[in-house]
């Protein structure tokens, strides 16, 4: 079958197309026939490597990804050969303390789909039953390869690390990115008020017609002065910011006594800046959070499911055009998802 396989982190120029077989699943796997991957940061960072870390090159890309299940392991009795289905990124064996919980998130033996096995830029994928999620007959392949890994991962950040809860003012940044998408949408089913920034009045549209009540141009506007305006000084509840750097320290201030800032990434600088006094003056939390758990996964598939969360699609290209869709994200060049089609 055909692949997009990293052998050596570097630019696009790594990524390459081998002709690798075809995977049989073990006996508590299915084998999937790939209709359409989706593509996070996620995959650059593990194209391009990261300081301390090490992938198991080489390495198929792709975290996200839907398709019709064509083969099955003998353990499996929940999905058939034939079922319409998307993928669970998050991967463990199911057997820690933390997995018995529904939070298999914090197991130690947690991985990730394209990150510590073969992803899903590839014709077939082998993966175990229990990562499944049966898709509505009205659903495409395209919107359920956009919606996993950043709609848990909002979700997560937003319900269960942050608490959110009406009547809650949200500033989520980076209106432009999956994961905000996401959040935008999950802070308006919680009825918070939410306000989101952008890098231009396009996105800031964009954002608008997703739901968000307030939404800034950040190169044209001071998103805490127009915060503090809006709040009467009071500032936000939740800040989402996977930005990092002198953003994050900006949000920091932005924040209302009692205020929460969570992150899952830092995109343009991952320096934590802060006066420490803030923190503990105006009893702030700055949470951390990666992905979720698994029943997390089942609770926010439901909602894509009934139609109340809804997947944005930006660009679909063919898998050949695997390095376009690296440049159109390295470059913030869409708003919404990208979708490779093998």
């Amino acid at each position: 079958m055909k692949a997009v396989q990293v052998k050596e982190h570097g630019g696009p120029e790594v990524l390459g197309f081998a002709d690798i077989p075809i995977p049989e699943p073990r006996a508590d796997e299915v084998r999937i026939a790939v209709k359409a991957a989706g593509m996070n940061h996620l995959d650059l960072w593990v194209r391009k490597g990261v300081e301390g870390h090490t992938f198991p090159l080489p390495l198929v890309l792709g975290c996200d990804g839907a398709g019709v299940i064509d083969a099955s392991g003998e353990l499996v009795r929940h999905v058939k050969v034939g079922d319409r289905v998307a993928i669970s990124p998050g991967l463990s064996d199911g057997s820690s303390p933390e997995s018995l919980r529904g939070e298999h998130n914090l197991s130690r033996d947690y991985g990730i789909v394209g990150e510590t096995r073969d992803g899903t830029n590839a014709e077939f994928l082998c993966i175990p039953a229990r990562n499944v999620l049966p898709m509505p007959e009205d659903m495409s392949f395209e919107n359920a390869a956009a919606a996993p890994l950043v709609f848990l991962t909002a979700w997560h950040m937003v319900v269960n690390r942050c608490g959110i809860k009406a009547g809650d003012d949200v500033l989520i940044h980076a209106a432009g990115s999956g994961v905000s998408m996401a959040a935008i949408q999950i802070a308006k089913m919680h009825g918070a008020r939410v306000f989101t920034t952008a890098g231009s009045d396009e996105k800031v549209k964009r954002g608008l017609e997703l739901g968000a009540d307030h939404a800034f141009n950040y190169r044209e506007t001071d998103f805490r002065k127009e915060v503090a305006k809006i709040t009467n000084k009071r500032g936000a509840d939740i800040i989402v910011d996977h930005v990092g750097g002198e953003n994050f320290a900006k949000s920091i201030r932005t924040l209302a006594r009692g205020g929460r800032v969570v992150t899952c990434g830092a995109t343009a600088d991952p320096a934590l800046i802060s006066d420490i006094r803030l923190i503990f003056f105006k009893n702030l939390s700055i949470l951390g959070s990666t992905m979720g758990g698994m029943g997390e996964m089942h609770e926010v598939w439901g909602h894509l499911c009934a139609g109340k969360l809804k997947p944005v699609v930006a660009e679909v290209l063919k898998l050949d055009d695997v390095a376009r869709g690296h440049q159109l994200l390295e470059e913030r060049a869409v708003f919404g998802k990208v979708i490779l089609k093998p």
